[in-house]
Formats: structure tokens, C-alpha cells, sequence
């Protein structure tokens, strides 16, 4: 049964809507096109009934923002009507390229004033609306997901906090820890992989890349990501490596206790090609440390493959670990802010995932199960399948 088959099968939930925040704008406008162009292709007996009234819309995007007094202090507006209908608000918390004023002096947007422009968008629905679904791909707070001393649990607090506000539910990418889901027990919180997206932009940018045991590996850089590098190497039929970080825990440099030496674990991997993935890539020091043990070990092209592209520090390091041979491709999407110089780079592939959360949003409007869509064993042993036999043919 296709798609298009089993979502007309059920009405919808209330009239789409989407929001996306100044931060997500031009991702929300990917979203928009994709989902205008499969709802006025798709034909329906029920088109014309009362349930289907703004089935078809040439832009699913409400006009909504969040201006700023000179103070800094903001206030969100929703400029259209919003009673009943199904909402996707749309953010990115780690755009950082946003400026805002605050007494004649300029000021980046950090992941707080992004957090509380979303709220602020939440009380501006003012409970009006049918359903509220927030899509943050990068989790707010997320790497603040458990206490180790006296400290504070932000990402559990910011979780309990939508919820509070009439969030239905909560869409997140590649979680840095999935369990912080345990902080909203009773609601629904999604974490999507994207593990078919990056093999998919792979293969697409590479066609002579031999995904199997004799030529590749999967790496993971730290103990943290083990359970994704066991999963990419389960699917793609590999074997698996993993580095563990010493770190010097008498002292605390940037927030966090330095990394002394990197130690691996694994097979020899001499002459193979490796795939490291984590789920961010910030500062990119222990992507490129990695690298660097790779190929002390011998190893062949390295690509690094990871959700979201921070590159905290810069792409100097990156440009250098490219021109002396470390790295052959870096892999990160698009549901977190890309600069132009990222884009630009020779060695850099954009994996685009806006046709993915398009599906997601389309499925959830019918209320359709996205268990399908989060799974994507079949459609990765399709890819794979269709790559060996492209190879074969060569």
C-alpha cells in the first residue's frame, strides 16, 4: 500500500500549520514545499468534505515572530488564526549566526534566547490551537542530561516545562542521551535517527565507495556513541572499532576535564576505509584526534558522519586535517544552521533532511503511526542492495 493510500485512509487532525522560527526559516521553507507539492498532487474522494476544508494550501507556514525591544526583551506574535489547527513549531536552538540588540549593543543568539523565543510563540497560540508538535532537532540543554555532582538538570527541566505549556509532543534528531525521554514518562517524545539519510548522501556523493567488511569499518570516537556505531555496523554488515578518551579529571578546561590520550579498540583496520559517527561534531578536536589515530593505524579515506555540524571552534582545523590527508568527507545535515563557508567546503556533504521531517509532519496531520518512518532497515537494505549491484556492473 503506498503512502499517499494509507494517509488518506484517515482525515486529518485539524488544519496544518507550521511555524518556524526565525532560527529554522529556511529549513521550514524545504518542509512547506514538500508538503504543498504532495497535497495538491494528491486526489482524494473526501477532498471537498468539511474535514479536509484548507487540505490544500499554497503555503503551510503561519506568519509568526518575536520582535525585540531595545532593553533585548522580546514578545512573540502569531499574525493569523491558529484555532484548531494542528501546529509544527520549527526550531533550531544552536543558531548562531541571529543578532539582536540590546542598548545600542549586538548580541548572538544563544540557545537560551532561542528556548524562550519557542515559549514565547507557545503563549502567543494561547491554547487555541487543536495539537502543538515542537520539532527541536537539536535538543535544548541536551548534553546536560544527567547529574554527576551538584548540579542542574536543564534539558529534564526544558522538557517538563513544554509540556506544561499544552506541548502534545516533542520530535528531537540523534539525542545525545535518549533516556532523558524518562523526564515526561506520561508524553510522547521522538528520537529520530537519520542513519538512512547519511548512507543515502553517501553513496550518492561517493559512487565508488565498497560498503562491506573487507573494505570499510565503523568507528565510534568514544564510549558515549557505541550503541550507534554498533547499529551503522549491524545494518551496513561491518565490523566495528571504538576509541576511549582518557581525560585528566583534576582539572576542567572549557567546561570539561581534558582529554589526555585516545585509546583504541578493535581490529586491525589497515588499508580500510572508515566511517566515524557521533552524534555532533563542536569543536571537532576529537573527530580530528581520531583521525589522526586512524591513520597512524593505517587506515584508508576517512569520513566523518555526524548529525549535527557545531564546528564550535572554526573550520581551520578541518581545512588542514583535509589538505594533509586525515579526512577524505565530512557528512552533517541540515537541521541545524550551516554557514555558507561550511557549504562552500570541497570536502563537506550536506545531508538534506527536510524531506524526511516533511513525512513525519504529513503522517502525524492524519494521525498515522511514523513507526514505519522511524525504522529504516528496509530502506537501507534497498540502497545497499541497488549500490552493490551498480558496483558490480562498473
Amino acid at each position: 500500500m503506498s503512502k499517499d493510500v494509507k494517509i488518506l485512509e484517515t482525515i486529518p487532525v485539524g488544519t496544518l500549520g507550521i511555524i518556524a522560527l526565525e532560527s529554522s526559516k529556511s529549513l521550514g521553507q524545504k518542509v512547506n514545499d514538500y508538503l504543498v507539492k504532495w497535497r495538491n498532487t494528491r486526489e482524494s474522494e473526501h477532498k471537498g468534505t468539511i474535514a479536509f476544508t484548507g487540505y490544500q494550501r499554497d503555503s503551510y507556514l503561519l506568519n509568526a515572530c518575536c520582535p525585540r525591544f531595545g532593553t533585548g526583551e522580546a514578545k512573540g506574535q502569531i499574525k493569523e488564526s491558529v484555532r484548531g489547527s494542528d501546529l509544527y513549531l520549527l526550531v533550531d536552538v544552536t543558531n548562531h549566526s541571529l543578532k539582536y540588540t540590546v542598548c545600542g549593543q549586538t548580541n548572538h543568539m544563544s540557545p537560551d534566547d532561542h528556548y524562550q523565543d519557542l515559549k514565547r510563540i507557545i503563549a502567543a497560540v494561547g491554547g487555541k490551537a487543536r495539537r502543538i508538535t515542537v520539532i527541536m532537532p537539536y535538543l535544548y540543554e541536551g548534553r546536560q542530561h544527567r547529574r554527576s555532582s551538584r548540579e542542574s538538570l536543564d534539558c529534564a527541566l526544558a522538557l517538563q516545562e513544554l509540556i506544561n505549556m499544552g506541548v502534545e509532543s516533542i520530535i528531537t534528531f540523534d539525542a545525545h542521551d535518549p533516556r532523558v525521554q524518562n523526564a515526561i514518562p506520561l508524553n510522547s517524545m521522538e528520537t529520530v535517527a537519520s542513519t538512512y539519510q547519511f548512507i543515502k548522501a553517501m553513496i550518492k556523493n561517493v559512487p565508488d565507495i565498497q560498503i562491506d567488511a573487507d573494505h570499510m569499518m565503523v568507528i565510534s570516537p568514544d564510549e558515549g556513541g557505541m550503541s550507534r556505531a554498533v547499529y551503522y555496523a549491524n545494518l551496513l554488515g561491518l565490523d566495528m572499532g571504538m576509541f576511549y578518551k582518557r581525560r585528566d579529571y583534576t582539572r576542567i578546561v572549557n567546561g570539561r576535564n581534558p582529554i589526555i590520550a585516545h585509546e583504541f579498540l578493535g581490529s586491525d583496520l589497515e588499508g580500510k576505509d572508515a566511517l566515524i559517527v557521533d552524534d555532533m561534531i563542536s569543536s571537532g578536536e576529537s573527530m580530528l584526534d581520531v583521525a589522526t589515530e586512524l591513520k597512524r593505524r593505517k587506515a584508508g579515506r576517512i569520513f566523518v558522519a555526524s548529525t549535527f555540524g557545531l564546528f564550535t571552534n572554526g573550520l581551520e582545523k578541518f581545512d588542514e586535517a583535509y589538505e594533509k590527508g586525515l579526512i577524505y568527507r565530512v557528512l552533517t545535515t541540515n537541521l541545524v544552521y550551516q554557514s555558507p563557508e561550511l557549504l562552500q567546503r570541497p570536502y563537506y556533504i550536506n545531508v538534506d533532511m527536510s524531506k524526511y521531517i516533511a513525512l513525519i509532519i504529513d503522517t502525524l496531520n492524519h494521525d498515522n503511526s511514523i513507526s514505519g518512518l522511524l525504522n529504516p532497515v528496509e530502506r537501507i537494505q534497498k540502497i545497499m542492495k541497488k549500490h552493490h549491484e551498480d558496483l558490480k556492473n562498473r
